[in-house]
């Protein structure tokens, strides 16, 4: 993003300089020197909070202004989107339970333990977001991969069912 004179500048778009000058609308494909000389600084923006934590708005010059949304709402919220995603995964399967009740045929044993292990982890994202304290405990909840691969969190971090 670049900005001159405190104004966003938008790529594609031509600008007017202070001495009265219409700069071409081709002014990204100037080299860095000459967006330099034109008086042009670049920004990097603020990389975005996550909306179901925060509200957030990005301000002209890239920074980000937030404010943490309150926790008994994000807590319900994420809550019933476990809720959801568990039940979407298990209707994946759930013809089997139903050929099960209507014809007695067994529930394949790989099946059964993936659901079983799809509850658990329900269970187990649902009492860590109950136990969050904070924003930050909240944000720390979801699953993050540092630079070696180490995994984090444990937010939709589902078993999958080996076929």
């Amino acid at each position: 993003m670049w900005q001159y004179n405190g104004q966003t500048i938008r790529e594609g778009r031509a600008w007017l300089s202070n001495d009265g000058i219409q700069q071409s609308p081709q002014w990204h494909l100037w080299s860095l020197n000459e967006k330099k000389a034109a008086g042009l600084t670049e920004v990097t923006p603020e990389t975005p909070p996550d909306g179901r934590l925060y509200n957030w708005t990005q301000n002209h010059d890239g920074t980000i202004s937030k404010t943490a949304l309150p926790i008994n709402d994000v807590k319900k919220n994420l809550k019933r989107e476990v809720k959801k995603q568990q039940g979407s995964l298990l209707s994946a399967t759930d013809w089997t339970i139903i050929r099960k009740v209507d014809a007695g045929t067994s529930v394949p044993s790989d099946i059964q333990t993936w659901r079983d292990a799809i509850r658990v982890k329900a269970t187990a994202m649902e009492s860590a977001i109950d136990g969050a304290a904070d924003t930050d405990a909240m944000a720390a909840l979801f699953v993050t991969w540092d630079k070696n691969g180490n995994k984090s969190g444990i937010l939709y971090d589902w078993p999958e069912l080996e076929s």
